[in-house]
């Protein structure tokens, strides 16, 4: 029996490996999603055989199979794309809230029966509630901020930094005790209401423009409490596949943080989003002195209608009008007329890692002309027309220009390098970061205002009896 349950759970792992490398391609990623499944089903059914699973518990295991996997339907269902972030917020907490459950459950049970708990042990217990904890907690206030229950903002405090330091100490010098004394359940619960409270007040202080690099930590951590989980449970299985989730997770926040020229500490303590007042050009007048130029869809269509090359640059507007299928019929229509088309994905647009390519794949976008930033800004000179649609923070020339704004040094699209920049946006309001956008500006640019979506059909319409395909 023992062979049996090795070799499913490293087959589950070996899926969940192929899984996570085909994950790296839009092309191959509903596959991967497949293989990860299937690899999930084989690491339940292999734990649902294993002798230690007493048949009176099976009832108990598969009600909350059935419950979970409908729960799971329901949600896939009625999740919008624009909804997206904050169910991985959700889904990372709930995976960290099951790992607290399952340590604490093994913990309570090797007391109960006398049993012993080595050192070993019951550090990764205490380590497993830490991280766990914390990533519920933290992930519940990061779903509460994306789905507006709670202000975007950043929430500070008096001694903030210094109450969050002494949380944590706190909860190390309990976890050091109850290694050496792990019979002290009381202690172990203040251990986990402060792990949870160190979750929140963690969490709390980031801005909306940060919620990327948060969304990626936060799934980081759910992988490492399931890998401490599954030393307390010698279940090889989940810790090789915490261990995929927590280094994946930790190589995606280095690429968020990399997106915008800041370390993690600086995310984690020093977060976007207080407002800034609007910034301009040396030896230019405040933005909030300047006017921006507006342009109709008839206009902008002839715009496009003259262009050799078309770049459209998606941000998180383009989620919020549910307008990516429009989009990619405006560019299959600009390539029948031999208008070279491109699209422009900066790292952190929207509100999660991957967002817009997951958006535009949706829409049989193809893979080939999604371009990341440094492939694309080299060919902003040459793009005669470049089409924003709800991007903000990611194309403000502010980055370079301005020493004194929060995002300076953040690398961005070279937008304003482009001959014609048409913003499709529904009015002047900022981005995450809270600042105004020297690009809407600029005297290459002109705003077409209302919803995206609306926007991108007239914009079609024009084209068409313009330039019929």
């Amino acid at each position: 029996m023992k062979w049996i349950l090795d070799f499913g759970y490293l087959f589950a792992a070996f899926l969940f490996i192929v899984g996570l490398k085909r994950m790296s391609s839009p092309v191959t990623a509903r596959k991967a999603n497949w293989l990860s499944a299937i690899g999930m089903l084989i690491a339940i059914a292999t734990t649902l055989v294993d002798p230690a699973v007493k048949p009176g518990y099976l009832p108990v295991v598969f009600g909350g199979i059935v419950v979970g996997s409908l729960l799971g339907i329901w949600l896939a269902k009625i999740t919008k794309i624009t909804s997206m972030p904050q169910m991985v917020a959700l889904l990372n907490g709930l995976g960290g809230g099951a790992s607290c459950l399952v340590a604490a459950g093994e913990l309570v049970h090797r007391l109960g029966n006398g049993q012993e708990v080595p050192p070993e042990v019951g550090a990764a217990v205490y380590l497993s509630s830490l991280v766990g904890g914390v990533t519920l907690s933290g992930s519940l206030v990061a779903f509460a901020k994306l789905q507006e229950l709670m202000t975007g903002k950043p929430i500070s405090y008096p001694f903030q930094k210094t109450g969050n330091l002494l949380i944590a100490i706190l909860v190390l010098s309990l976890g050091i005790y109850l290694t050496a004394s792990p019979g002290h359940l009381a202690l172990f619960a203040l251990l986990n209401l402060a792990s949870l409270a160190l979750g929140v007040l963690l969490v709390i202080p980031i801005g909306g423009a940060d919620m990327p690099v948060v969304i990626s930590l936060l799934n980081s951590y759910s992988g490492i409490a399931a890998a401490f989980t599954g030393f307390v449970i010698n279940n090889k299985c989940l810790v090789i596949t915490g261990a995929l989730v927590g280094a994946s997770g930790i190589i995606l926040t280095q690429i968020m943080c990399k997106g915008m020229n800041r370390s993690i500490w600086n995310v984690l303590f020093g977060a976007l989003g207080k407002a800034s007042a609007p910034t301009a050009m040396p030896g230019q007048e405040s933005l909030s002195d300047q006017t921006c130029r507006q342009v109709s869809p008839e206009d902008a269509a002839m715009m496009l209608s003259c262009a050799r090359q078309v770049v459209f640059v998606p941000g998180y507007g383009l989620a919020v009008a549910q307008a990516q299928h429009e989009v990619r019929e405006l560019s299959d229509h600009l390539q029948k007329l031999g208008i070279q088309v491109k699209f422009a994905i900066h790292p952190v647009a929207g509100r999660m890692p991957g967002h817009m390519n997951v958006l535009l794949a949706e829409a049989n976008v193809p893979y080939p002309q999604l371009l990341d930033m440094d492939q694309i800004n080299p060919e902003f000179e040459r793009a005669d027309v470049s089409v924003v649609i709800g991007a903000n923070d990611v194309v403000n020339p502010a980055a370079r220009n301005a020493p004194s704004s929060p995002i300076y040094g953040m690398p961005i699209l070279d937008v304003d390098k482009s001959q014609n920049v048409i913003v499709l946006k529904r009015g002047m309001n900022p981005g995450f970061a809270g600042i105004e956008n020297e690009l809407f500006y600029s005297p290459r640019t002109q705003m077409l205002f209302g919803d995206a979506k609306a926007s991108l059909r007239a914009l079609l319409q024009e084209l068409k009896t313009l330039q019929p395909a």
